[in-house]
Parts: structure tokens; C-alpha cells; sequence
């Protein structure tokens, strides 16, 4: 191995207590492999996620919906319902069976999710405002019933969780979804007490993580935050805003928060001449209160050795995707053999799910892509 890499597998506790093997995580991502009707984890789904266990410290999955009315995507994992518990369990002891902790990211999509998979076909979200995208539909505002029915969802999932043996939950906070509407000026135009200024559009995240933490007793549990720090709408989310939320968030005894970006190195989506790093303008605010996952555009080993010296942990994606057997190769010293395009006959091999698979050939520039 080579010993600039060594920092890369080293392991990592958390304060509550789980240890991670190594600094990677692989990071959550759609893959659409899920049953479409009941949420239930398919074979495809499970050889997907074995395929890419054993060499990394923990395993986000896929973002699984905690009521029926936040699902999000085609294939979603679900979450929603007692009975879903045995399908956790199968995803959960799939993921660790080599030594890999599996966390499980719960999710409500708000006014993202497709109308067409939601029952009444009607989005929610903290305000009826549609999203500043082609297509898009307006969502019903929620109702103060609809509000604690979610927050109870979050709650109740994170108990099926605990129940089906994972290690932890990563509360989905960004990327546009439910969390981030409430917290955001420009989903959120609410004077009640779920809305106003910046303090009041947190309290539903509050109460949120309040009662995913109230199912944790004395035991190894991770609870993790993700969060999106900027909005590139008018008004959106500032960077100063994220300072606010990431001053409460340091406070609430979680165990890592986790940054969601496009390039671990990139600046400002709101400011174009603003070029300084949201990870470690994040980094610098946070301290040493909570470990921060650093992710983005991260593809080599030495990208990943740089951005360790910063962060105590990184999230990898489409590097896990085209490369399962990332961490295992940096072990024994092939970093020069990762693979760092996907072949367009290589879907087998790497065991993509059919949907996700199709969705990488039809996204031009998502992945490299050789013939």
C-alpha cells in the first residue's frame, strides 16, 4: 500500500459509539431498484449493495420515505410501514455481512415528488410554491396534522431501522427535499411557528431530529444530518443562513453532519466570484463540535488523502459505482487499476440495477462513459 493512502484507512468512532474500518463511506444514491408498489428491497437492489460492501467503513443507502406522500422516486425504498421491517433487515444485514455499517437515509420528497407516484397525485411542502423547475407542479401547504404526521414518519422509520438491525439513520436535510423547504425562504412563506426567519424555518427540522433521537436508548446508534448549504433561487438559502443552521445543528449530539455538493473544492452556486470551498467554510464553523462528511468530485486516492486532511470522513458515489472494489485496490497498493470510466458492456459485471443503469446511458456527462 502505498503510505500516502494510510490515513485513508484508518478507522473512525463515533461518538455513540459504532466504529468504521476506514475514512470512506459510500454515499447515498438513487438507484430505483426498489419494488414499485409495496417499497420492499428487491434481489437486484441487494446484489447492487453487495457487490459494493466489505471495503468501505459504512454504506448510506438510497434515500427510503417515511410516509407514503414523500416518496420521490420510481423504486424508492420504503420505510413508511411496520411491515417493511424484514425487507430493512435483508438490506441492512447485506450491507454489513463483510464488516461494512450500514446506515439507512429516511426521506419525505415534499414538493419534489412526482405526482404521478403519490396517491392523491398532490405534493406537499411547507408552502404551495412550486419549485423554479420546467414542469414542475405547485404543493398543497401542509396542514399543522400533516406537519406532526411527517415528523411522527421520520420517528417511526428510524425505529424500523433500529429494529432491522442497522447501524444508524442519516436524516436527508438537503438536496431540495421536505427538510430543506421548511428551512428554505423560498419554499417556505409560512408566519406560523413552522415559518418567518430563519430560527422559526428550522423548527420542523428540530422536532425532526428531536424525535429520531427519542428512539435511540443506550446503544450504538448513529444519527447523522445532511445538508445542501446553498440555494441558487431568489430567495433561497445563503451561506449565513447554513451558519445559523449549523450552529444548532453542532449542538444537538449528533454524530457526523454531512455536506452535500458538487465539488468538495467548489465555491458559491449563488455567487460565481465567491470561489471559497462550502466544505471548508462549513468545516471552519462547525469546528471540532461534530465530525463533518466531505464529498464531492473526489475520484483518485490522492483526491481522497487531500480532502482527509480537512475532514475526518469522505462520501464516495459514482466512484463506487464504477469501481466497487475502490478501497480494496488501494489496500493492496493498485490505486493505478481503479477504474475511472464505465464501459458501456460493463453493467454486469459491476451489478447496476436495470433503472439505474439506464439512467447513467441516458445522462450525458454524469459519468465517463467509454464505448
Amino acid at each position: 500500500m502505498n503510505s500516502n493512502y494510510e490515513h485513508i484507512l484508518e478507522p473512525f468512532t463515533f461518538k455513540s459509539g459504532v466504529e468504521l474500518k476506514n475514512r470512506v463511506i459510500l454515499a447515498p444514491m438513487t438507484n430505483y431498484a426498489s419494488d414499485d408498489e409495496t417499497g420492499e428491497v428487491t434481489e437486484e437492489e441487494l446484489a447492487y449493495y453487495s457487490k459494493r460492501t466489505g471495503g468501505v467503513g459504512a454504506i448510506i443507502t438510497a434515500c427510503a420515505y417515511v410516509t407514503r406522500d414523500g416518496k420521490g422516486f420510481k423504486g424508492e425504498i420504503g420505510s413508511h410501514q411496520d411491515n417493511l421491517v424484514p425487507s430493512l433487515q435483508k438490506l441492512a444485514n447485506t450491507i454489513q455481512h463483510r464488516g461494512t455499517k450500514a446506515i439507512l437515509q429516511i426521506f419525505h420528497g415534499g414538493r419534489m415528488c412526482p405526482p404521478e407516484l403519490l396517491e392523491d397525485r398532490t405534493p406537499i411542502s411547507a408552502s404551495a410554491v412550486a419549485p423554479e423547475r420546467e414542469g414542475s407542479v405547485t404543493p398543497r401547504e401542509m396542514t399543522e396534522e400533516d406537519i406532526e404526521r411527517v415528523i411522527e414518519g421520520f420517528k417511526e422509520s428510524a425505529k424500523r431501522a433500529l429494529e432491522a438491525g442497522f447501524d444508524g439513520v442519516e436524516i436527508h436535510g438537503a438536496n431540495t427535499y421536505l427538510l430543506q423547504q421548511f428551512f428554505s425562504p423560498h419554499s417556505n412563506r409560512r408566519q406560523d411557528k413552522w415559518g418567518g426567519d430563519v430560527y422559526n424555518r428550522m423548527n420542523f427540522i428540530k422536532e425532526v431530529i428531536k424525535e429520531v433521537k427519542s428512539v435511540v436508548e443506550n446503544r450504538p446508534f448513529v444519527i447523522g444530518y445532511r445538508f445542501s448549504p446553498e440555494e441558487i433561487e431568489n430567495p433561497g438559502i445563503t451561506m449565513e443562513d447554513t451558519f445559523k443552521l449549523i450552529d444548532f445543528l453542532k449542538e444537538q449530539n449528533l454524530d457526523y453532519l454531512h455536506i452535500s455538493v458538487q465539488d468538495f473544492w467548489g465555491g458559491s452556486i449563488r455567487d460565481k466570484e465567491d470561489k471559497a470551498s462550502r466544505v471548508l467554510l462549513a468545516k471552519e464553523r462547525i469546528g471540532d463540535k461534530v465530525p463533518l462528511i466531505g464529498v464531492g468530485s473526489l475520484h483518485t486516492p490522492a483526491d481522497v488523502a487531500k480532502a482527509l486532511e480537512e475532514v475526518p470522513l469522505v462520501a464516495l458515489g459514482r466512484e463506487l459505482i464504477m469501481e466497487p472494489q475502490w478501497i480494496q485496490k488501494v489496500e493492496k497498493g493498485e490505486e493505478q487499476d481503479i477504474r475511472k470510466t464505465l464501459s458501456k458492456n460493463s453493467q454486469k459485471e459491476l451489478v447496476i440495477p436495470d433503472d439505474l443503469w439506464n439512467a447513467i446511458m441516458n445522462t450525458p456527462g454524469w459519468f465517463p462513459v467509454e464505448e
